[in-house]
């Protein structure tokens, strides 16, 4: 189940190693446990989760290769700096949008997806099939619809941004799709085109623009579309902060590192 999905339905894995992962992981990205903390022992741990030894030592190297903890011989698992962390990792960025949103944060993602998605979509002009276009232009009918909701339109914008990711051929646009999940579930919680008609039309004859561009295999055209999309998300999500101050503010406190 991806970042959007569970952004959405509110649902989270349910294996013991599972949920001592979502635990501990969440706890050190939103600052409940603190950059350079020395974590409990294993036994403490798997009596605090009612786990075995054996899923608690699984759970940790799930943690240490998402470099949020580092083992060390004498010392114990320390809970790393973030600037260690993996915010490719679609876990470590799910952590961090449940934390809280703040516009510093939004800001990365936007500036991560302006430097990857026009790229990507540059690529999927040049190299994308006729298969993979007929499919591109399958997807961006599905924006067309007055009745979407939230749910059904963040949906069908992932769908789209990573068939574009594929269709670029490259493998490091793919592994960053998480990114691209990460910012649409953030448009889902905050401002959906979905509120109004108007809105509805517009995402819908943007993201067409972008699929012409690429059918025509014009990379220039590709880029300036896949930025403009990116540029009228971000203002939306501005927009919504700036129209409630309270939420930004109450965002901000919950992503303020704690220490203890």
């Amino acid at each position: 189940m991806g970042l959007l999905e569970t952004t959405i339905t509110g649902k989270k894995r349910g294996s013991s190693h599972a949920h001592v992962v979502a635990e501990l992981g969440s706890a050190i990205v939103s600052g409940r446990i603190a950059e350079g903390t020395i974590l409990p022992g294993d036994t403490d741990l798997s009596l605090r989760f009612g786990v075995s030894r054996t899923v608690l030592r699984e759970a940790m190297k799930t943690l240490a290769a998402k470099r949020l903890i580092e083992p060390k011989a004498k010392v114990g698992t320390r809970v790393l700096d973030r600037s260690n962390w993996n915010f490719f990792d679609p876990d470590v960025l799910g952590w961090r949008c449940d934390a809280g949103m703040d516009l510093t944060f939004i800001e990365y993602l936007a500036e991560m997806r302006m430097a990857l998605e026009p790229a990507a979509a540059a690529a999927a002009a040049e190299r994308a099939s006729s298969d993979d276009i007929v499919a591109l232009y399958a997807i961006a009918a599905k924006f067309d619809d007055i009745n979407h909701t939230p749910e059904t339109i963040a949906k069908v914008d992932l769908e789209f941004h990573l068939a574009i990711a594929r269709m670029s051929g490259n493998p490091f646009m793919r592994s960053a799709s998480a990114l691209i999940e990460a910012a649409l579930a953030i448009s889902f919680r905050l401002s959906s085109p979905a509120a109004s008609p108007e809105m509805l039309d517009e995402v819908a004859a943007n993201h067409l623009r972008i699929a012409h561009a690429i059918a025509s295999r014009d990379p220039e055209k590709a880029i300036s579309a896949m930025r403009h999309v990116i540029d009228v998300g971000r203002t939306r999500i501005h927009k919504s902060f700036d129209g409630n101050p309270d939420e930004l503010a109450t965002a901000k406190a919950a992503t303020s590192p704690t220490r203890s």
